[in-house]
């Protein structure tokens, strides 16, 4: 497990050097120093409460799990099912971040950079390590193993990172139909008025469509918040 985690550092890594080139080859100015070196000083707090947060979340879990009114068994299916469920609870722990004044006390911390680029995906509050699995309980209830829960949590996190960028563009016909993508997250980190509180979607973009919050990128962005609070 720790070689897999260290091949996906080093293709984030790759992937944040190739932005960096775009952004200096096209004088996109897409990157701020201090803002960036902050971001990542973020992601080293985060790694190096990766070890306690991860255990947090399998603590919880099982404890949750000797509770649990089914044992749903692992297989393709059941995997996909808890991998839509999954995005489902996201969504709405998502748009709660926005709606309930704590949750979004610790959710400003990501949409507060005024910069948008790979780093910024990394700027998350440290306490919403320990706060985001409790809603994620229900999964465990009707009997999703731990496992698969937190392996759909870390695959929508690792898809995220590569919405955090300008450097692709909308993607055509792809857009506001099935998945997520750069230009629907760039309007989520929008403070424009009609980008507020938009996309909320991880990988998926379906339950935007659904519950009415979907916006696609009409006019240019401007990153940050409205206000402090």
């Amino acid at each position: 497990m720790d070689s897999i985690r260290w091949y996906f550092l080093l293709f984030i890594l790759v992937a944040l050097v190739a932005e960096i080139i775009w952004s200096r080859y096209t004088n996109k100015s897409a990157f701020d120093i201090q803002e960036s070196a902050g971001n990542l000083a973020v992601f080293v707090g985060n790694q190096l409460l990766k070890p306690v947060s991860l255990a947090w979340k399998f603590l919880v879990f099982d404890w949750i799990s000797q509770f649990r009114f089914f044992e749903i068994p692992t297989n393709v299916v059941t995997v996909i099912i808890a991998f839509l469920a999954v995005e489902f609870i996201y969504y709405w722990y998502h748009r709660l971040s926005h709606e309930i004044p704590i949750l979004w006390t610790l959710h400003h911390t990501h949409h507060s950079a005024m910069k948008y680029n790979l780093t910024t995906a990394v700027r998350l509050n440290w306490l919403g390590l320990f706060v985001s699995p409790m809603f994620y309980i229900p999964l465990i209830f009707i009997g999703f193993s731990p496992e698969i829960v937190v392996s759909a949590l870390a695959v929508g996190l690792f898809y995220q990172y590569f919405l955090h960028t300008e450097a692709i563009k909308k993607l055509g016909a792809l857009e506001g139909v099935i998945f997520n993508t750069p230009s629907a997250h760039r309007v989520h980190h929008g403070s424009n008025e009609a980008y507020i509180d938009k996309n909320y979607g991880a990988m998926l973009i379906v339950f935007d469509k659904l519950f009415g919050t979907y916006q696609p990128e009409t006019e240019k962005v401007n990153y940050g918040v409205t206000s402090g609070f």
